[in-house]
C-alpha cells in the first residue's frame, strides 16, 4: 500500500503502570481461581471441562494474534505499522499458557473416554497408536514448546532493534532498563541490527505459520475430537486454528480501540486507516469461519453416517441446540450485519462492540466444542461457574499483555527496510531486435 504514510519519527509510548487497573485483573484472577477450586471440590469433571475450554480459547487468541503478525511479515504489509506491536504483545501469555497446560496432562479417564473404551471397543483399539496417554503428553508438551518457543523468538527479533532506539528513553523504570540491557547484548549497531532482524523475521515468519497449523490442529484433535473417539473430521483442525487466527485479529482490534481512547499520540498513529483494515479483516474472517463450519456440517449431513453425525447431533439437539445456535448468531449473524458497512469499520466504539461479540462467540464456541461430548446429563449446561472460571484465565491474559506493553514500546519504532519488488519486464520483440 504505497499510500500508507509512516512518520520518520515514531512516538515512544509505554502503557502506564496503573496499580489500580492491575489490581482489578488480579482480583478477577483470584475470583476465577476460587470458583475453579470450589467447583473442583463439588464437581471435578465440570471444573476441568471449563478449564480446558478456557485454555483452548485464550491460547488460541494469543497464538492467533502472533500468527496474524507473522502473516503480515510474509506479505510485507505496511498498513499495520502502528498496530504490529499490539498483536505481538499477546506473546506474553504463552509462557503462562504452557504452565496452565501441565495440569491438563494429568487428566485421565474422567476426561478422555477413550481410555476405558480401549479395552473392548474395536474401533478405538485401531486408534491405539495415537490414542494413548504417553504419546498424548509427549506431543502436547513438545508441540507447545516448539510453537511457543518459535513465537517468543519471533517476538525477540521484532523487539531487539527497538531496544537500541529506546536505551536512553525508558522513563526511569528499572524493569525497562533491565530488558534493554538483556536484549542488547552483543549489539552490532542500529543499522546492522535492523537489517539482521528484518532478514531473520522474513525467514522465520513462514516457519512459524507452518508450525502453527499442525500444532494447533493437534490441540483440537486431543482436547476436542478425541472426546468422541468414533467421530472424526478432517475439517476440525482448520476450523480450530483459523478460528484462532480470527480471534487474534479481533483481540488486536479490541485492544487498539482501547489504547486509542487513552492516548492522543496513539490515536493519531492508530488512525482510521488501521481501523478500517482491521474491520475488513474481522468481517472477512467472520465469513470464512462460517464457510469452514458449513463445509464440515454439509459433508456430515449429506453422508448420513451415524458415526459422522454423532458430534453434530449432540450439539444440535436438546439441551445444547440453543447454545450452538447462539454461537452461530454471535460468530456470524451479528458481526456480518454489524460490519458490512464502511462506516461501521471506522467507528472505534462500534468496532469495539463487534469485536467483543466475536470474542464472546468464540469463547462459547470453544466451550461447546468440549462440554457436550462428556458432560453428565444431570449437570447444568452452563451457569455462573463457566464465566467465573473464565475470569481466572482473563485476569492472567490481560495482566500478561499489560506487562508486555508496559515494558516495551506500544508502537514498533524501527520499521522494516524498503525492498523493491521484482517485476518481469515485458519488452516487445521489436525493441529487443533493435
Amino acid at each position: 500500500m504505497a499510500h500508507i504514510h509512516i512518520p520518520s519519527e515514531v512516538p515512544v509510548r509505554y502503557l502506564e503502570r496503573a496499580k489500580n487497573t492491575n489490581s482489578i485483573f488480579v482480583g478477577l484472577f483470584v475470583v476465577g481461581l476460587a470458583a475453579f477450586v470450589y467447583t473442583l471440590m463439588q464437581d471435578a469433571d465440570r471444573a476441568w471441562q471449563v478449564y480446558v475450554s478456557n485454555w483452548l480459547f485464550f491460547t488460541s487468541i494469543a497464538m492467533g494474534a502472533i500468527a496474524f503478525t507473522a502473516a503480515t511479515v510474509i506479505v510485507k504489509a505496511k498498513w499495520n505499522w502502528s498496530i504490529r506491536r499490539v498483536s505481538l504483545s499477546f506473546v506474553a501469555f504463552l509462557p503462562v499458557s504452557f504452565v496452565l497446560l501441565l495440569p491438563m496432562l494429568g487428566l485421565g479417564e474422567d476426561y478422555f473416554p477413550w481410555i476405558h473404551m480401549m479395552a473392548d471397543d474395536p474401533i478405538v483399539q485401531k486408534k491405539a497408536a495415537y490414542l494413548n496417554m504417553p504419546f498424548l503428553i509427549t506431543r502436547n508438551v513438545v508441540g507447545a514448546l516448539i510453537l511457543f518457543g518459535v513465537a517468543i523468538y519471533f517476538a525477540y527479533l521484532s523487539l531487539r532493534p527497538d531496544m537500541g532506539l529506546v536505551k536512553d528513553d525508558v522513563g526511569g523504570h528499572e524493569a525497562r532498563r533491565g530488558w534493554v540491557d538483556r536484549m542488547t547484548q552483543g549489539w552490532q549497531g542500529q543499522e546492522v541490527e535492523e537489517v539482521r532482524a528484518y532478514q531473520r523475521l522474513n525467514r522465520l515468519a513462514p516457519v512459524l505459520v507452518l508450525i502453527y497449523a499442525p500444532v494447533m490442529s493437534i490441540f483440537s484433535y486431543d482436547w476436542v475430537m478425541s472426546l468422541e473417539p468414533h467421530w472424526f473430521s478432517t475439517m476440525m483442525g482448520p476450523w480450530f486454528f483459523m478460528g484462532a487466527f480470527w480471534g487474534g485479529i479481533a483481540a488486536t482490534t479490541l485492544t487498539v480501540t482501547i489504547l486509542k481512547a487513552g492516548d492522543a499520540a496513539l490515536g493519531r498513529a492508530m488512525a482510521i486507516q488501521q481501523l478500517w483494515d482491521l474491520g475488513k479483516l474481522c468481517f472477512a474472517f467472520c465469513v470464512f469461519w462460517t464457510y469452514l463450519f458449513f463445509a464440515q456440517y454439509l459433508v456430515i449431513w449429506y453422508g448420513k453416517l451415524p458415526w459422522e453425525q454423532a458430534w453434530i447431533i449432540h450439539r444440535s439437539e436438546a439441551p445444547w441446540g440453543p447454545l450452538s445456535l447462539l454461537v452461530i448468531v454471535m460468530c456470524f449473524v451479528i458481526p456480518f450485519a454489524g460490519l458490512i458497512g464502511r462506516k461501521a469499520k471506522m467507528t472505534p466504539m462500534w468496532l469495539r462492540t463487534m469485536t467483543l461479540v466475536i470474542l464472546a462467540g468464540l469463547w462459547l464456541e470453544r466451550y461447546v466444542m468440549v462440554a457436550p461430548s462428556i458432560r453428565d446429563h444431570d449437570t447444568p449446561m452452563i451457569g455462573l461457574t463457566e464465566p467465573l472460571i473464565g475470569l481466572m484465565f482473563l485476569g492472567l491474559f490481560v495482566l500478561s499483555v499489560r506487562w508486555f506493553l508496559a515494558n516495551f514500546p506500544m508502537v514498533q519504532i524501527w520499521q522494516p527496510m524498503e525492498q523493491p519488488e521484482m517485476f518481469e519486464a515485458e519488452v516487445p520483440r521489436s525493441a529487443e531486435v533493435s
